[in-house]
């Protein structure tokens, strides 16, 4: 796909790093809300051991969804928009061909 050799302006970088951060930000917060709630309903040791392989599966998916590389963030931003994490809106100060791409990608 001709995204991955895409140009990135100064201004693109810019506003992807800022979107991706609001994302990650987001998502972070859900996690650990989820997880105090969680927590506080540790009564037993197989309670325990549930909620590490919970964290260990949110870990595994959390550092595969955010990887910061230029070549790759489309594909990122499609994802993240698709889960809920991020809007398109929130896209401002990328080209319109990106967006373009983004958002046919989160729609599939």
């Amino acid at each position: 796909m001709q995204v991955m050799n895409a140009e990135w302006t100064t201004t693109e970088e810019t506003a992807a790093r800022k979107a991706f951060d609001i994302a990650y930000k987001r998502e972070i917060g859900a996690l650990i809300d989820s997880v105090r709630h969680r927590a506080s309903s540790v009564n037993e040791i197989d309670d325990m051991w549930r909620l590490h392989d919970f964290l260990s599966i949110k870990r595994h998916e959390v550092d595969g969804r955010y990887d910061y590389q230029l070549s790759m963030l489309v594909f990122v931003f499609a994802g993240l928009v698709k889960d809920g994490w991020l809007s398109i809106d929130e896209l401002e100060g990328l080209s319109t061909d990106k967006i373009s791409k983004i958002a046919a990608l989160a729609s599939m």
